[in-house]
This record gives C-alpha cells, structure tokens and sequence, in this order.
C-alpha cells in the first residue's frame, strides 16, 4: 500500500443552510467540509470507475486530521482526539438525498445521521459534536433510508480513527488500515450493484472481487517490523473469517469500541458487515520475500433459502480471473458465496529491518456494566430478527420513519439488558427453510455482550465459527446467526431522542430491517 498523504488547509465559506446553521458558540477544535458526489477512480488498467466519493478538505486543526489514502475511492480517515469538539460541513452534490451516520459514536439524535436528516443535493447539514469515544477504530457512512446499500457500494465510507495517546504501539507507517469490501465489475469495469435484483436483496449483495481500502492493489511490502493492522469489514452482506495464510495465530488487541483488556490469540476471526478488530503482526523474523496473506477461511454460511434456491446462492466456489475472486462478472451470477475461502490480501517482507515493538501484556482494563443496576435484568427486552411475508422484520414490524412502539422507549440514565434472537421465518416449516445471519448494530453507544447461547444453532454452522468470538470489550456491532440467542448490556446516557437498531447486511437495512428506539426522560 502506497505512503499516506495529507489534506492540506483551505479556505471554506460561514455559509449553511437552511438545514442547519453553524453555532458559533461552538468553538471546533477540527472543522472538515465534506462533499458527497459522484467521481471516477482508476482501479483497472482500460476505463476508469465510476464511483461515489466523499471529498474532504480542513478548515481548521492539525494537518493529520485527515488522512488520505492514495488512489483509493474511500474518504480520507478522520483522525481526533478524545474530547476534540468536531464539527464537519456535509455538502450532497450526490443525485440521491444522503446524510452521514458516525457508525459507533455516542453523539446526540441530530448528528447520528437517521434517515430523517437526510438533505437533498445543493444542501448542506452540519454536524458538531464532541468525541465522547474510547481511543478505537469508528468508521462513518449514509444512511438513507433504501438507498445506504448502493450508496456504500459506490464508494461512500471512511474511518473515523480516536487516537490515543500511548507510546507502546505501532503507529505512522506501521498503523495501517485494512478495510474490507467485496464488489462486482462488468467487462468495461463498471460497478454492478443488484444485478440479480430479488435474490441480491434478499440475501444481501455478494461480490466476485475483494478490494481492500478502496484500491485495487492485492499486496503490500512491510518491513522487518511491528505493525496494527486497523481491519474493517466494509461489505455489504459478506462475512469474513479472517486468519494468517501461514497458521499463525491472529494476536487481536481491539475490536469496535477500542483495545481490549489484553492481547487475545485466536486461530480466526468471524467478522461481520460494520465490526472492527486491530490486529497485530510482527514479522521481523520472517524470511526476505516471503509472501503471508489475510485470508478468510471456509465456513458454513447458515443460510437457507428454502424454496428460493436450496441451501444458499446458485453456484459459488473459487473461481478464476481477474483479481483474487475473479470470474465472468458480466453474468448475473458471477459472485462467490458466502463461506467460501477467499485471499483478502497480502503482505510481502521486505529485506529491510523496522521498527519492533514489544507486545504489551495488557492495557487498560475494561470497566463493566454493573447488571445489578439494570432495570429490567430478570426481563430483558426482546428483539426477534425474522422473515415473513417477503420482508425481513424486527418483532413483526418493517421500519417507519419516526414510529416507535412503547417496547422501543427507553429511560435516560439506567442500564438495560437487551435479548435478541434470529428464528428464521419465526419457527415452524417456513422458518427452517428462510434462514440467514444478520449482523445487529445499534446506533449512538457501545454496549457488552454478557450470553451469547448457541444451544439452537445448528451444530455444522457452529463448529465451523465457534472459535471466532470476542465477546468482551465494547461493541456496537455483533454476528446474530440462525438459533442463536444473544444478550448485551448497555447504558443510555446524555442524549434523548430517536435512534435506530439494524440489521448491518445493508440490503436487509434497505428492506427494513430497521428500527427506532427512543430515549426519554
């Protein structure tokens, strides 16, 4: 991966809206204008791609504020500090309404970025706000309601980084971000989105090529060193289990809301549409050109799709071609399914010596929710993600724009216990026959996973993932697969208001997999 660039300052006007006006109480420590609109990249060698990009300029804060990663369609990466006051000027020069939502950021209602919010092309919405986050890896994208799917797929994503202040981890060339995103092109090299329109949105949008962080290189070279690998799973649908192509051990140190308590060593990583793991590789010990590949490893995907075409998507398999997916992408059945093994990318020694950094052996512990303080512990609130009638549904009920039933509202200042379960079509013949996973994310906090039961899970999906897990730390995003049954903990707390629930497969969210919950007073 090429050097990183950095945004330089200009000059931007007071001017906004009539969405929003600028407080000028609010005094920014970084100010950023970001413009939505369309653009073309050069990935493949012939015609360039099409794409969505957010352009970034800074207004006002340090130079590496914003961080730009060279011949890539994805935003530059936002980088602050705990407690920087931010404010970003969101311009739409897209043809569709947009809004940004900051995905795992504790921000007020209005700088969430909920479908309500969404502002027309020529306008502008400003966001202001204070980073209330643990140091981690955030990241931020739209979220229009029916349209956050075509719009993420055409190029519309960034990470939104919260340093810390340590001394004793990799950081500048050796920080280096990886995200994840699976995408199909056609013979002149143009996106293709739903090609396959009722089965890509019912199963959710798979690809036939992986591009890491928005360009289409398949490697870099690193030195004899230490790096953090900042790993993002930016696809829409498609579910990764990621590994070393060597055997190693995967060494994760964060994952969505910051690092963890202490390393952890896992043999693989399930990692879902919208979660994040920091990952550290030391390869001073490796051998000069020896080549080692993230990959993901086979597993079994849980889907099944009954009557709609058998135990998951027509065909599937490694297949060959250009890039490391490949295959006729002129077909509308060119993608691989989800489960099959993938190269994602790979990392080449070079014969010369880095900076090595000696593994920490813990770092802050991680303060837990005190359940006895929850108010409904014995009776946990339940969210049952299910298909019926054509729709995927939460409860019975599709996403309305402000609608919140009386089992969405939730008090502000108490800790609650929520309990969510995947039963398929609800139970019954047509619920073995319509089964998915569904990544959940809820929206403005960070929560604990306290029970994950995969007593109902199907044995052959289970066994195939069940090393993959991190369920400590915070979250805000997690794997519901079919059967299973999963609890977190969470505190609401400094803002009132709408605020929305998901399922993360993007084409499920477009279809209205989605909810509000509503904090009162």
């Amino acid at each position: 991966m090429p050097s990183f660039a950095f945004c330089t300052h200009g000059v931007q006007s007071n001017q906004s809206s009539e969405n929003r006006v600028i407080n000028e109480l609010f005094e920014a420590d970084v100010d950023i204008s970001i413009t939505a609109k369309p653009s073309e990249v050069q990935l493949f060698e012939g015609p360039q791609t099409a794409v969505y990009r957010y352009e970034a300029e800074l207004i006002k804060g340090d130079e590496n504020s914003l961080q730009t990663i060279p011949y890539s369609y994805l935003a530059p990466i936002i980088r602050v500090k705990p407690q920087q006051k931010i404010r970003v000027r969101f311009n739409n020069e897209l043809p569709d309404e947009s809004i940004i939502h900051w995905h795992g950021l504790h921000v007020p209602h209005e700088m969430d970025g909920h479908p309500m919010s969404v502002i027309k092309n020529g306008e502008q919405y400003i966001y202001e706000f204070v980073v209330d986050n643990r140091p981690g890896t955030y990241w931020f994208h739209p979220h229009p309601h029916g349209e956050t799917g075509a719009q993420v797929y055409n190029g519309l994503a960034g990470l939104f980084i919260v340093e810390d202040d340590r001394d004793d981890l990799p950081t500048d060339e050796y920080e280096v971000p990886i995200v994840i995103q699976d995408r199909r092109f056609d013979a002149s090299n143009k996106l293709v989105y739903l090609e396959n329109n009722m089965m890509d949105r019912m199963i959710g949008f798979l690809g036939d090529e992986i591009i890491i962080s928005g360009a289409s290189d398949t490697s870099m070279e690193v030195k004899k060193g230490t790096y953090r690998f900042r790993v993002l799973n930016g696809s829409n649908s498609r579910i990764y289990k990621i590994a070393w192509s060597d055997g190693a051990d995967l060494t994760v140190i964060g994952n969505d809301g910051g690092l963890l308590s202490k390393p952890t060593d896992k043999p693989y990583i399930m990692l879902s549409p919208g979660e994040r793991i920091d990952v550290w590789r030391n390869f001073s010990s490796e051998d000069t050109n020896q080549e080692i590949s993230l990959n993901s490893l086979s597993f079994n995907n849980a889907t099944a799709m009954g009557m709609m075409g058998g135990g998951g998507r027509r065909g599937g398999g490694m297949m060959g071609g250009r890039g490391m997916m490949g295959g006729d992408s002129s077909l509308s059945d060119s993608y691989i399914d989800n489960g099959e093994p993938l190269t994602l990318y790979s990392f080449i020694v070079a014969n010369e010596q880095g900076e090595v950094v000696p593994l920490p052996t813990a770092f802050d512990p991680i303060e837990q929710l005190d359940l006895a303080e929850a108010v409904n512990r014995d009776r946990p609130r339940q969210f049952d993600f299910h298909f019926q009638r054509m729709e995927w549904l939460i409860n019975g009920r599709t996403f309305e724009m402000t609608d919140v039933a009386d089992w969405e509202k939730v008090k502000l200042n108490t800790t609650e216990v929520w309990e969510f379960t995947n039963s398929g079509s609800g139970g019954g013949r047509m619920g073995e026959m319509m089964q998915m996973p569904h990544p959940v994310h809820i929206h403005a906090l960070q929560f604990q996973i306290i029970e994950r039961d995969v007593s109902q899970v199907s044995p052959s999906v289970w066994n195939s993932m069940k090393d993959g897990f991190i369920d400590e730390g915070w979250q805000d995003t997690f794997l519901l697969l079919p059967g299973m049954r999963v609890k977190v903990a969470m505190r609401f707390e400094d803002f009132t208001g709408l605020f929305i629930y998901h399922c993360h497969n993007l084409e499920h969210e477009d279809m209205g997999m989605m909810r509000n919950y509503e904090v009162v007073e």
